[in-house]
């Protein structure tokens, strides 16, 4: 950007330059004078053109930068998020299974005993002397 300034400044100088050799060569050059003001402000709107150019795409870069940081930031959130949601489930399913099949075996382990069980209680023996 300060090298486009530079290049606008040393343009509107020489347009300058060249007006006033024009204006010292005499005052029977107008038509060669005139030209040379002229092109004097062009070359000035044209500098002012490239210093509001360079000006907006300063603007552009700075807004694009910080966009890609935010984007940058939301994309390291997400993956964060990720991966605490991960080792939660990890959590959840490595202790859900083993607690699931043990009440499934104590009850089928208490069912069998149930039905192993006689039906009607056996008289009670004697005792021995």
């Amino acid at each position: 950007m300060e090298g486009l300034r530079t290049r606008s400044c040393k343009l509107v100088g020489f347009a300058g330059a060249a007006l006033a050799l024009t204006l010292f060569a005499g005052c029977g050059y107008t038509d060669a004078s005139q030209k040379a003001q002229a092109a004097a402000q062009q070359a000035a709107a044209s500098a002012s053109s490239a210093d509001a150019a360079a000006t907006q795409a300063a603007q552009s870069a700075a807004t694009a930068q910080a966009a890609a940081t935010k984007t940058q930031q939301d994309a390291s959130d997400a993956k964060d998020a990720a991966d605490r949601a991960e080792a939660i489930a990890s959590k959840t399913m490595s202790s859900s299974p083993r607690h699931h099949v043990m009440h499934h075996h104590h009850y089928v382990h208490h069912m069998r005993r149930k039905a192993a069980a006689p039906a009607a209680p056996a008289p009670a023996a004697a005792p021995t002397p």
